[in-house]
């Protein structure tokens, strides 16, 4: 009876225990199962779909590919929020980052009368010192120089040496501007006196853009102040043309041009958008003018200021000249005065009009001949051309003459000022009018002078100005450029060579001549780059020879300097008897080997190693070297 007892209880707990265990499985898995539903709902509501959940009695197991750590530490809080943070076990990883990219490496450089500012980013393998060392020396002793650059320890693009360098050289021209430097890129901007001043800038900076470099210009000119304010439009037989057209805005240019194409002016035409319009409705005037003398058939009509003269031509019909005049009159501006001239047929005698006539020769040669009325006259205007030609070369052929017009002397001496608006030319003055032809190398030039003997004789004046624009003539158009300044200094050293004492650098012989020559060229080639290089023979030792080859190029340079000749740019060069010419073997052969030569310089490579680069070779120098030491 015991036994069974004892039977009975073991069974009922072995039953119990089954069910125990049974029971705390259950429970583990409903907690486990809804641990990873709760955490799994959580994550993807906070949007990390990256993360799988996993359970494992208790314990909830996170695993994915987490695209940051700020993401995956962000999935961890999130499953800590739902279920015990010690039950979460991270087996995330974090996606691999991809490289940092380079930044753009940009410098702002702001020059005006007050210094030099720069500010930026640029590469930390740049010579920072050397950098604002150039540009702080264009601030002057008493500017002011702020450096706001930062530097980053990233690889230097291609081209960015470049175009610092092209900055430098471009702000040596620009005492007001502001450039832009990136890579492979430059934008201009600055402000000139003049526009004179402005096609110099730009005529400079193109030449000396280095190949493959982006450069955008924006050089900003104030307008001229034209005084007076004058437009002459003339059509008769030869075509219609202007001898003189300015405008106050480039919308008035566009009317008057316009205007002047409809009265029969042909090919390409502009006017000169300046200052000193005496009233907002000149461009309405203008083109009234312009269209009186379209409808006349041919004539002249001079606008100077408010001054507004109508001449018909010979012949015109009165009764039509009357009716255009009086609508024209009527119709201008009320500013506007107007003078209506027809003009009667000349009466000459035999000997015809009376003459002036002033000459420039291409070689600078001015003569004056014809009809002054006295003696003062012919002193004063030979005077006058002293002065304005700057020279003693005057030719005096002139002779004094009775019954002249009293305006005669005013005539002659605009005539004279008139000529020296001219490269070569002449000019003829007559009671009735004044005639201008010649070459110039000033686009402007039959404005120019058109509104010289406006000014000079009134508006009512009868002259034509007829001046070719000749490229060749003009200063800043006919700068050479690098390649066509080193073939001038080659055929000049080709002919002649310097020469130098033996055995030392000094100069001997025409060699001060040549040099006088390779001077002459150098002054109009501004911002040169060249090299001055020094070779010798084959005699003598090798070290020798390239300490005397360097002390020939440094004499080179330092007489071209003497000379005054802006060589900021030029480097001397010593190669001693390296690339020789001719056979050292002959006497004819060294002596042809023992030279100077002058090249123009080439940008170097910009592809200059990083500084992390270096400190690799360098390492890896030092490592070769131990190596070599152990064997």
């Amino acid at each position: 009876m015991r036994l069974s007892e004892l039977f009975v209880r073991l069974a009922a707990f072995a039953i119990a225990a089954v069910i125990c265990v049974v029971g705390a499985r259950f429970a583990v898995a409903t907690v486990e199962t809804r641990s990873v539903d709760a955490v799994q709902i959580a994550l993807q509501e906070n949007g990390h779909d990256f993360a799988t959940v996993l359970g494992d009695g208790l314990q909830v197991i996170l695993e994915g590919e987490a695209p940051t750590e700020a993401n995956r530490f962000r999935a961890i809080s999130t499953a800590g929020s739902m279920v015990d943070a010690s039950r979460v076990i991270d087996n995330m990883t974090v996606k691999a980052s991809e490289a940092l990219q380079a930044p753009e490496f940009s410098m702002e450089i702001l020059r005006n009368d007050s210094g030099v500012s720069l500010i930026g980013l640029i590469p930390a393998a740049t010579d920072r010192e050397a950098l604002t060392a150039r540009f702080a020396g264009l601030a002057g002793r008493d500017g002011n120089f702020a450096d706001f650059l930062e530097t980053a320890d990233y690889e230097t693009p291609l081209g960015w040496n470049d175009s610092v360098d092209f900055a430098l050289r471009a702000l040596r021209q620009l005492p007001r501007s502001k450039i832009s430097v990136r890579a492979g890129r430059v934008s201009v901007e600055a402000i000139s006196d003049s526009p004179e001043e402005k096609a110099a800038f730009e005529n400079e900076l193109r030449r000396i853009t280095p190949q493959g470099q982006l450069v955008t210009l924006n050089i900003m000119a104030p307008r001229q102040v034209v005084s007076p304010f004058v437009t002459r439009f003339i059509k008769d037989a030869d075509g219609a043309r202007f001898d003189s057209c300015v405008a106050d805005t480039p919308a008035a240019e566009r009317r008057i041009v316009t205007a002047a194409q409809a009265a029969g002016i042909e090919g390409r035409v502009g006017c000169t958008v300046a200052l000193g319009a005496p009233t907002a409705r000149w461009a309405d005037a203008v083109t009234m003018a312009l269209e009186a003398v379209d409808e006349l058939g041919g004539g002249t009509v001079t606008i100077s200021d408010t001054e507004v003269t109508l001449v018909g031509q010979q012949g015109a019909v009165q009764g039509l000249f009357d009716r255009v005049a009086g609508e024209l009159e009527n119709t201008l501006p009320e500013a506007f005065a107007l003078e209506a001239i027809l003009p009667e047929a000349p009466v000459q005698g035999q000997d015809g009009p009376p003459q002036f006539v002033a000459t420039l020769s291409p070689e600078g040669l001015v003569q004056l001949r014809g009809r002054v009325s006295d003696e003062l006259l012919n002193t004063t205007a030979e005077n006058f051309a002293r002065a304005k030609f700057g020279s003693n070369d005057i030719s005096m052929a002139t002779r004094v003459s009775d019954g002249l017009p009293g305006t005669w002397p005013v005539r002659v001496l605009a005539g004279v000022e008139a000529l020296s608006s001219l490269s070569n030319g002449s000019v003829t003055v007559q009671p009735d009018t004044i005639v201008v032809r010649g070459n110039s190398g000033v686009e402007d030039a039959n404005g120019i002078i058109s509104r010289l003997l406006v000014d000079k004789l009134g508006s009512s004046a009868e002259f034509e100005v007829n001046v070719t624009y000749v490229e060749a003539l003009d200063p800043i158009a006919a700068l050479p450029t690098e390649e066509e300044c080193l073939d001038q200094i080659t055929a000049v050293t080709a002919a002649r060579k310097i020469t130098f004492d033996p055995g030392s650098a000094n100069i001997a012989g025409e060699g001060a001549s040549i040099i006088d020559d390779i001077a002459d060229i150098l002054r109009r080639c501004s911002d040169l780059r060249l090299e001055i290089a020094g070779y010798t023979d084959s005699q003598g030792s090798e070290g020798g020879n390239q300490r005397l080859s360097q002390q020939r190029a440094d004499a080179v340079l330092d007489a071209l300097r003497v000379r005054r000749v802006p060589v900021s740019s030029f480097r001397s060069v010593g190669y001693g008897e390296e690339n020789p010419i001719a056979d050292n073997e002959t006497e004819a052969g060294r002596e042809a080997n023992r030279r100077i030569e002058f090249t123009l310089i080439v940008p170097e490579s910009t592809e200059e190693p990083t500084a992390l680069e270096q400190i690799e070779a360098e390492a890896a120098a030092a490592e070769q070297t131990g190596d070599e030491a152990t064997e």
